[in-house]
């Protein structure tokens, strides 16, 4: 790896991090899953910095190029449905009722 973290501070889509990282990637899951994806690295980099704030640059972005592999490694065992990352996910529609929520007298 031979970027910097003033390079890696300046990409913005899912695809300019995995070619950053030199990591392969299908681009038809980061199309389906480019948020979920985003949003999941964004997490583990934030506990990688909370857990080790005296990396140094190159030992914080292979933290990062792990990070990033694991959230794309999510998506491919998991739906976005299932991890629940937005708060859409987690709300119960209030217009809804289910069938579980209907009885017959």
């Amino acid at each position: 790896m031979t970027g910097t973290i003033q390079e890696f501070k300046k990409l913005v889509d899912a695809e300019e991090f995995f070619i950053f990282f030199q990591l392969p990637y299908d681009q038809q899951l980061v199309n389906v899953n480019r948020l979920h994806i985003l949003k999941k690295f964004s997490q583990y980099m934030s506990e990688i910095d909370q857990e080790f704030p005296n990396l140094s640059e190159q030992e914080k972005l292979a933290q990062y190029c792990l990070a990033l592999q694991k959230a794309y490694q999510v998506f491919t065992e998991s739906t976005p449905h299932e991890q629940k990352l937005f708060k859409v996910f987690n709300d119960k529609p209030k217009n809804v009722v289910t069938l579980t929520e209907i009885t017959s007298d």
